[in-house]
């Protein structure tokens, strides 16, 4: 940015009372934040461990993320896995059991009566193993993007 611009800016910024930091001290607050690997922590998550230390257990009961990590101390109250992990569930378990059923069909493996009964069964089963491994993978990943409070700042 031109001498002339971040003069301009800078007077702006005076006028309306608002505080701004230079683009060079953003520079570098932002790189001072250690850089947190993406796959780790959401294998992490996956597995139902801290995505920081990976030693403690993510959630406390059924879908219920932890509050703070006993070992790390990292906060997970934050988070905000929403509906994400359903949308993944449902493309997953939709696509395999989907496919699974098309196939026994074509190939005359099962009727349709009993293709139908296999496919619901096999759906909920697999939905419901899913749902946990597939939220602890959203809050891993949250926490390695620092998205959603994690990085130090609110959202």
């Amino acid at each position: 940015m031109a001498d002339k611009d971040q003069a301009h800016l800078e007077a702006r910024v005076a006028e309306k009372g608002i505080n701004a930091m230079s683009s060079n001290e953003f520079l570098s607050e932002t790189e001072a934040l250690e850089e947190r690997a993406n796959w780790p922590a959401m294998m992490k998550g996956l597995r139902g461990r801290c995505p920081s230390c990976g030693e403690t257990a993510l959630f406390t009961k059924g879908l219920k993320v932890q509050d703070q990590c006993s070992v790390c101390d990292e906060e997970f109250h934050h988070h905000r896995a929403d509906d994400l992990p359903a949308y993944l569930n449902i493309f997953v378990v939709g696509h395999v059991v989907v496919a699974l059923i098309m196939i026994a069909l074509k190939w005359d493996i099962v009727s349709m009566w009993t293709g139908m009964f296999i496919t619901i069964a096999i759906a909920i089963l697999v939905s419901v193993l899913m749902m946990r491994p597939l939220k602890g993978m959203v809050v891993g990943a949250q926490w390695a993007m620092r998205m959603h409070g994690f990085g130090g700042n609110e959202d």
